[in-house]
């Protein structure tokens, strides 16, 4: 992953109604529900430059206990998350890759790797209702005595249908612009991210910035702001979206009774339930 880039995250829910209710009420579109073989079901928010959010829900209990049981790493470090007493949260930043086998051998080469690759596919529909199967192969990489993870997605048959309508936001979101990291030891945390992305950090006094193509990963500190210290190396807590005109969004949220706040070019809405992350939004291009 030499050019490294990000493709989606993950946000595990209680309840997708409550993901989907409070990701509307924020101005996203949200796609109809996708169920995979092995328990788990999401409904993804996709942005205009293909990487997407995926919030994650337990559909079926007793699937999930079997495939993490069986080695699904995926379903077992989502059972891991949710054991620690986060069943809302950001558990997992997703690579795009073109082929999972081999990050998986740098994984393991590096003494990182979570486990077995995982291949699946799964239904996808479209807001038209045009269906087709997506079919995934995915690389887990893992810090040791952390419970976020990362790991890579090798999109082996990418749907063959339309998401135009459904990367439209109310909210002026357009992609994903960057990823929070907080860490106790941020020189850790930054030489973990550098060996699975294969992206160095540049370092300064806040911590480091790993810039991927499409994204950056910024790695620092924590602090009594950011809450309660990370379980393990590091942890998860916000996403940023790139948006065009933030009055756009301003207007949005305050017509959707959403709490904010405001600050320079930039406005932040904390984690509430069904939004495992703080989400902020800034003026890019």
């Amino acid at each position: 992953m030499s050019n490294a880039a990000l493709d989606h995250l993950v946000l595990p829910t209680a309840s997708l109604e409550a993901a989907r209710r409070r990701l509307g009420a924020l101005g996203f579109t949200v796609a109809p529900t996708g169920v995979h073989p092995f328990g788990t079901a999401n409904c993804c928010v996709y942005m205009a430059d293909g990487t997407f959010l995926e919030p994650l829900a337990v559909a079926d209990a007793d699937a999930c206990a079997a495939a993490a049981a069986g080695g699904n790493v995926f379903v077992a470090r989502d059972r891991i998350f949710r054991s620690a007493g986060r069943d809302e949260g950001f558990s997992a930043i997703v690579l795009a890759s073109d082929d999972a086998e081999a990050d998986h051998a740098k994984f393991n080469a590096a003494g990182l790797s979570a486990g077995d690759v995982l291949s699946f596919s799964r239904p996808f529909q479209d807001a038209s209702g045009r269906s087709d199967t997506a079919s995934f192969k995915l690389a887990f990489a893992a810090a040791p005595g952390t419970v976020p993870f990362l790991f890579s997605c090798q999109r082996v048959n990418a749907p063959a249908v339309d998401r135009t309508a459904l990367q439209r936001h109310a909210n002026g979101a357009m992609r994903l612009a960057s990823i929070a990291v907080v860490a106790a030891d941020p020189a850790a945390a930054s030489r973990f991210i550098a060996t699975v992305t294969g992206v160095g950090g540049e370092s300064d006094a806040a911590g480091a910035r790993h810039a991927l193509a499409n994204g950056e990963i910024l790695v620092h500190a924590a602090t009594p702001k950011d809450g309660a210290l990370p379980q393990g190396l590091f942890d998860f807590r916000a996403v940023t979206f790139a948006v065009l005109d933030l009055s756009d969004t301003r207007r949005v949220l305050a017509a959707n009774g959403i709490d904010f706040e405001i600050a320079g070019e930039r406005i932040t809405v904390p984690p509430a339930q069904g939004q495992g992350a703080s989400f902020i939004f800034e003026e890019r291009a």
